[in-house]
């Protein structure tokens, strides 16, 4: 269990690994950002990109349950507020993989809820090329495990 003791400012973390097909690329396009180049391969050949790419909501909310498959304590977990600074910087293609690394930047303890602490976490997203693809800073609540020690 990670509770906000257990975070360590620079200290890093990584998630698993997710590789998009073209099919669940188009799905989710389809129901929620139906671009040409995000729905339709042979568009998606005539547009900027040159190809079909995934919708950077879709890396986002698969590099959201990365994040929770394998970096957040679910029984210390509280949320989050809001991200900062979310940039896509190159495209995610079909059979791209993708995994994230999350950097703890600060944390701050609550000053009017005790037991309760927060954390602002870089999250850089990286293909199989090792090439930024997405980065974002996450802002996350957490408990901690013994509210006795807060610190203020």
């Amino acid at each position: 269990m990670q509770y906000y003791e257990d975070v360590v400012i620079g200290a890093t973390r990584e998630t698993g690994r997710y590789t998009f097909s073209e099919d669940a690329i188009i799905r989710f396009a389809s129901q929620f950002d139906p671009q040409p180049f995000h729905i339709d391969p042979e568009a998606a050949k005539h547009s900027n990109f040159g190809g079909l790419i995934a919708s950077g909501w879709h890396t986002a909310a698969t590099v959201m349950r990365l994040i929770v498959d394998s970096a957040i304590d679910l029984e210390a977990s509280l949320g989050s507020p809001g991200f900062d600074d979310l940039a896509w910087i190159k495209p995610v293609r079909p059979d791209d993989t993708i995994r994230a690394r999350l950097c703890c930047t600060e944390k701050t303890p609550s000053k009017s809820r005790p037991g309760i602490g927060s954390g602002r976490f870089l999250v850089e997203v990286f293909n199989q090329r090792d090439e930024l693809v997405m980065k974002f800073t996450s802002i996350g609540l957490m408990r901690f495990r013994d509210p006795q020690l807060q610190q203020g």
